[in-house]
Parts: structure tokens; sequence; C-alpha cells
């Protein structure tokens, strides 16, 4: 496009000004690409250019949270929206990476589950950590956190994320403590002391996995009876035949988050590229490609049947469900992990 000059008249810079404005302006969309991408070029990039006539521009990365810091310090922004895991939305956001939205060019409120909601992001989607079996080998059905504590009722060995993060509260839920409870006490000494107790009397028959491919492995190889699982890995499990079932009493939920770095020269667009991916009808079109829940509630209802009752958004999965708390772990983190090590260790 040619550079309007100083000689160009007032009359002919305001048509011109008006149509340019008029044309949409391409929008970088960074995510993590893998089906997660491909789910949201069918959900949200091609339906945003049938649409709007604007173009998504993909990129993906790994969560590198530096490279988007160094882009808005150095002034010099070329991704307009990114796909972000909450403990780094949290930590972007009180660092001035990203920009504090403003929900009235996405949607209303009340559309949205509330946790999904946050000073600098909006929920993408809800994805969830459950109790998973092999319901080829287990007889006696786990039905709580408490079951899966219980070696008595059901021999075997667990799988369980090796790190603090979830571990911790399962172990207090496994003790009785009330979801909406389970932050507050995890707060405090005591807390910490009781869920490591707890999780100590586990200890000799866990059998502890980090990437969330293996927790399914584990339940294939039948190296574990029962293990907590990424709903979308179980449910990717059972699409290649396997007769897995998930148990979603008490499951932990977390977001991943779209949010505007500071500085990005096309904020207008990024914000109705946002807001048209947060239409339920678009976010039912992803929880089909991929179990994960729409944000928006009233996407829920669209998503065909089948699919409902594996979405952590589906009412009965969401009820007793505990949305895990970002600024604790944004405060607490490193300490528990550390402790947590400590503990695994030995």
């Amino acid at each position: 496009m040619t550079r309007l000059t100083t000689k160009v008249r007032p009359l002919a810079c305001a048509v011109f000004c008006f149509l340019a404005g008029a044309a949409h302006a391409d929008v970088t969309v960074i995510s993590f690409g893998g089906s997660n991408q491909k789910a949201q070029i069918k959900a949200f990039y091609a339906p945003y250019t049938k649409s709007t006539g604007g173009k998504i521009v993909q990129g993906e990365y790994n969560g590198e949270q530096a490279k988007i810091k160094a882009m808005v310090e150095a002034k010099n922004v070329s991704w307009d929206v990114v796909e972000v895991e909450s403990p780094e939305l949290a930590r972007g956001c009180e660092e001035g990476i990203y920009e504090k939205l403003d929900m009235s060019k996405i949607g209303p409120k009340a559309d949205f589950v509330p946790a999904a909601i946050s000073e600098c992001g909006i929920g993408v989607f809800v994805w969830s950590t459950v109790i998973a079996y092999n319901a080829d080998v287990l007889k006696t059905v786990p039905t709580s956190w408490a079951d899966f504590w219980d070696t008595k009722k059901i021999p075997g060995k667990r799988g369980m994320r090796k790190g603090a993060k979830f571990t911790l509260e399962f172990a207090l839920l496994a003790d009785g403590v009330k979801p909406d409870e389970v932050y507050k006490l995890l707060a405090t000494k005591a807390g910490v002391e009781r869920a490591f107790k707890k999780l100590g009397e586990l200890k000799a028959n866990i059998q502890w996995w980090e990437a969330g491919a293996q927790a399914p492995q584990l339940l294939a190889a039948g190296d574990v009876v029962m293990t907590s699982a990424y709903n979308g890995r179980i449910a990717t499990a059972q699409k290649e035949g396997k007769n897995f079932k998930m148990v979603w009493t008490n499951n932990i939920y977390d977001f991943d988050s779209w949010a505007i770095p500071v500085g990005t020269p096309n904020k207008a667009e990024a914000y109705k590229f946002i807001a048209f991916a947060s239409k339920p009808e678009n976010q039912a079109v992803f929880a089909g490609e991929i179990p994960y829940g729409p944000t928006n509630v009233k996407g829920t209802p669209l998503v065909a049947k089948a699919v409902v009752p594996e979405l952590p958004t589906a009412p009965q999965n969401m009820k007793g469900a505990l949305a895990s708390n970002t600024a604790f772990w944004v405060e607490h983190g490193e300490d528990l992990e550390q402790r947590f090590n400590a503990w695994a260790a030995k």
C-alpha cells in the first residue's frame, strides 16, 4: 500500500482512511500447535476469514514467555493473539506483558465460566485432570479420590503426575476435604502437612508420570490399575479403541487462555478475533474436534450429544469440580514443588 503524503487533500484522506479502516488487517495468532491447532483452524481461523475477510497468520510455540516479553520490551510486537497457560498468564499480566482485557469487546461476562475470565485473558477451552481406568481390567470401579487411595478395596499401582500441583489437592480431596476448602487449607502449614501425610499413605503404590501421554500408556501396559490423567488424552485413547473410562468426581479443571501482547499494532483486530473465537457456536465446533470444554456456557448445549458427557464443562462433570487456583500456585508453587521433590526422592 502506497503511503499517503502530506499533499493529499483532507477530503481524499478522510475517504481513504475510512476505506482502510473498513478493511481487515491480518491477525497473527500463536498457539501450541499439533491437534489443538488443527482444531482451531476448523473452529476459529477458517470461519473467521470466511466471515470477516481477515486473514489469520498462524504460528506456534512451546509457551516461551521470554520471547513475548522481549518483543514487548523492544516495542517490536509481531504477535497479536497468543494462547497462554494459566500460570504464565498470571505472571505475564503482573509483569505488564499482556493487555488488560476489555470484556465489553469480547462478550458479556455472564456468558462465560467465571474462572475463565481473568484480568489479561479469556479462556479458550477448559481441560480437566480426572481419574482414568481400564474397564477391561478393573473389576471394582472407583468413584472418588478416596477410592483412588484405597489399595485394600482396589489393589494395584496408581499413576500420578510427578509434581506438587494437583497431586496435593487430590490428596486433600481423598482425605475428605471439600473442594471449596482445599486451597484455603493448603495455604496453611497444617494443610500442607496433612496433604503430604495423606500422599505418604499411597507413596509405595504410585507410578509417577511426567508427560500427559504417559498416563494412558501406563494404563494400556497394565503398569497401573488407575491413574490421574488429562481428559483429552483419555478421550484420544478411547478413539483409538481402548476401553478406558473416566471418573469425573472432584476433577480439577483449568484453562488455556487468549491474551494480547502489549504493543501489538493490531489490537482492534485481535479483539475481533478473540470475540469471534469466543462465540458459543465456534467453541462448540472446537469441542467436537477435541473434547475440551467451551468456556462460553452457551457453547456446551451446541456440542453433539454424544460428545457432551466427555467435556469438562458438562453440567454433571462441573458439579463438585475444583478450579485450579492459579494465584495460589504462583504464590506458593516454588516452595511446594521443592518440598515435593525432596519428599519424592526419599
